[in-house]
Order: C-alpha cells, then sequence, then structure tokens
C-alpha cells in the first residue's frame, strides 16, 4: 500500500484533547465580560422623525448609507395639485397650468444624495 492509501487511526488511537467543560463559561473570567455587549450609543439620531423636512434641502442623517448629508429634493404633483387646477379650470382657464409650475403646490421629497435612499416628504 502506498502513502496515500493509508487509512486513518480509529478513533481510539490517538491523543484524546486535553479535559474542558463541554458547556459553560471558562473558568476564571468575570462575570461583567460575559454579558453580551450591546451595539455602542450613537452619537447621532439614526431614524429620521417625519415632519423634520421643509420645501428646501435639509441636512439630515441617511438611514440606509449612515452618513450625514444635505437631502436632494424632487417635486412631485399630489392629489392637491390637481384640485387646484381643477379649480382654475372651472374659474379661470388659461391658468390651469399654474399649479404643475409652483412648488408650493406640490410635495416636496428628500432623498439622500449618496445612495439615492428616500428620507422624507414635506407636504404643503
Amino acid at each position: 500500500m502506498s502513502e496515500y492509501q493509508k487509512q486513518p487511526p480509529p478513533y481510539g488511537m490517538h491523543n484524546p484533547p486535553p479535559s474542558v467543560p463541554p458547556y459553560g463559561p471558562p473558568p476564571n473570567v468575570p462575570p461583567h465580560l460575559l454579558q453580551p455587549q450591546g451595539p455602542p450609543p450613537l452619537s447621532q439620531p439614526r431614524l429620521l422623525v417625519q415632519g423634520q423636512f421643509g420645501p428646501a434641502p435639509s441636512s439630515s442623517i441617511c438611514p440606509s448609507c449612515n452618513i450625514p448629508v444635505m437631502t436632494r429634493v424632487e417635486h412631485e404633483s399630489t392629489a392637491k395639485t390637481h384640485l387646484f387646477a381643477l379649480l382654475l379650470c372651472i374659474v379661470f382657464f388659461p391658468c390651469v397650468c399654474l399649479p404643475y409650475c409652483m412648488d408650493s403646490c406640490q410635495a416636496t421629497n428628500h432623498y439622500c444624495p449618496n445612495c439615492g435612499a428616500y428620507l422624507g416628504t414635506y407636504d404643503h
């Protein structure tokens, strides 16, 4: 038989490992080191409070990438925008497009410029 075809020795033939208790804490370890440690406290909040944003870009902490950012703003038409346009259509037709051109008639969505995550909405 060649050297590569040899079989390993049976289980009883090798030296057993040193005696270690299978369960329980290691000996001589202070109890405060055995307690599970949570994550370190953050110096800044991770969650954003609704209503924190305004109509202009604002500084915030992105919950996705955890870095301070100046938000990227996008304006979006809402039901309120469409209702104003309908009202203008009834009252004075040539001004029907004004609510779609005015930022104050639209919702302001805030996004992270780094990762693109949605952070919140400011609705006038």
